[in-house]
């Protein structure tokens, strides 16, 4: 289960490093960061668990961009704005799950603002 992510005060774990695989060895269904040619169990379970760690954080960065994303599009100030159907139809979402994931990145920008950072600043 993914870590929930830090707010405020507690520092960002960083993960292990993904590495980019060359095309050839991506081509190849069973080839995934070389963990296939690791033999020693000890040394895979660490690999394949500092992998696991890097997706999760990935996935909770991009949903937390997301969220601003949908808060901002949704700023009823924008001319443009979208609504909880439109920004649902265009990231694949329920319409319930638009509305929440708009609150999420207003919560988001909320902090950063009384933290004095920008709402996308990577810290």
């Amino acid at each position: 289960m993914a870590e929930p992510t830090p707010r405020r005060n507690e520092p960002r774990l960083r993960p292990a490093p993904l590495l980019f695989e060359p095309a050839e060895a991506s081509a190849d269904p069973e080839h995934f960061f070389d963990l296939e040619s690791i033999e020693d169990p000890r040394t895979l379970l660490t690999r394949a668990t500092e992998l696991t760690q890097a997706f999760r954080a990935a996935a909770d960065r991009a949903m937390e961009f997301q969220a601003i994303a949908a808060a901002q599009l949704a700023d009823p100030r924008r001319f443009d704005r979208l609504t909880s159907a439109d920004l649902a139809e265009r990231a694949e979402w329920t319409e319930d799950y638009a509305k929440r994931m708009v609150e999420f990145g207003r919560d988001l920008m909320r902090g950063a603002e009384t933290e004095g950072r920008t709402p996308v600043d990577p810290r």
